[in-house]
C-alpha cells in the first residue's frame, strides 16, 4: 500500500469510523463528562476574549470549508460568479476567519498551558492531543493560503481536494487527485481527519450539547405570589397574655 492510498484512501474512513464509534462509546460510558469542563472560575479575562474568538472563527471556517468543498465549481459558474470573484471572496473570507480562529486558539493555549499552571493539572490527555492537532490544522491551512493564494499565483483546490473530498462519501476516493496537491494542503487534510478522530474523546463533544431548544421553547411567565403570612399577637396564638409585639403565623 502506497502512502497516498493510506493517507487519502484509508485514513479518512478510519477517522470517520472512530468518530462515530467514539461518540457512541463516550455517551454510554461518560455521560457526566459530556461537557467542556468549564475553567472560568480559575481565569476569566483571557477566556472572555479567547472563547468567543475561537467559536466565531471556527463557525466561519467550517461554513467556508463546506461551501468550498461541497459546492462544485460548475454551480458557482451557473450562478454567475466568476472564478476571479470566487477566488477573491474565498481568500478574503478565509484569511479573516482563519485569523480570528488562530487568535482565539493562541489565547486559549496561553491561558491553559503558560499563564495558569492549575489549568494544566485539570487538562486531559485527549484534550492536549486535540489542542496540538488543532494547531497543526490551523497553522497549515493559514500557511498554505498565504503561500499559494495570497503571495503566490493561486491554487485551485476545487479541482483536486474538493473533488477528492466528495468522492470519499461516494465510497470511491479519487486518491490520484491528491498526489500532486501542495504538501501543506496534504498535511492540512490529514491533520483535519486526525482532529475528527480525536473529537469524541475531547471536550469538543460539547458541540452536540448546544441548547438549540432555547430558540423554540415557550417563554417562562413569572407571576407575583400571594401574601403567605399575617400579623397576629402572641395572645391570639397561645390563648394567654403575652407581649404586645406582633408575630407572624403562616396560613
Amino acid at each position: 500500500m502506497s502512502w497516498s492510498v493510506a493517507a487519502f484512501g484509508v485514513w479518512p474512513y478510519v477517522a470517520l469510523a472512530v468518530f462515530v464509534v467514539g461518540h457512541v462509546w463516550r455517551w454510554r460510558s461518560d455521560q457526566m463528562g459530556w461537557t467542556t469542563r468549564s475553567s472560568q472560575i480559575s481565569e476569566k479575562r483571557l477566556l472572555a476574549w479567547g472563547s468567543p474568538l475561537f467559536h466565531v472563527g471556527m463557525l466561519a471556517v467550517l461554513l467556508g470549508h463546506a461551501a468550498g468543498l461541497l459546492v462544485p465549481a460548475s454551480v458557482t459558474t451557473a450562478l454567475g460568479i466568476s472564478e476571479h470573484a470566487y477566488h477573491l471572496l474565498a481568500v478574503t473570507a478565509g484569511t479573516i476567519s482563519g485569523t480570528v480562529l488562530a487568535t482565539g486558539v493562541v489565547l486559549l493555549l496561553l491561558r491553559r498551558f503558560v499563564l495558569k499552571a492549575r489549568l494544566r493539572l485539570v487538562t486531559r490527555r485527549a484534550d492536549v492531543v486535540m489542542y496540538v492537532v488543532s494547531a497543526v490544522v490551523i497553522f497549515c491551512g493559514m500557511w498554505a493560503t498565504l503561500q499559494h493564494n495570497v503571495l503566490g499565483a493561486g491554487y485551485d483546490y476545487r479541482e483536486t481536494i474538493a473533488v477528492w473530498f466528495r468522492s470519499i462519501f461516494a465510497a470511491n476516493p479519487s486518491v490520484d487527485l491528491m498526489v500532486g496537491v501542495p504538501f501543506l494542503y496534504q498535511v492540512h487534510v490529514v491533520a483535519a481527519f486526525a482532529l475528527i478522530a480525536v473529537w469524541p474523546f475531547s471536550r469538543l463533544v460539547h458541540v452536540w450539547s448546544v441548547p438549540v431548544g432555547y430558540l423554540t421553547r415557550p417563554l417562562i411567565v413569572y407571576r407575583a405570589g400571594r401574601q403567605t403570612s399575617e400579623l397576629v399577637r402572641p395572645s391570639a396564638v397561645s390563648g394567654s397574655g403575652g407581649s404586645d409585639y406582633p408575630v407572624r403565623r403562616a396560613r
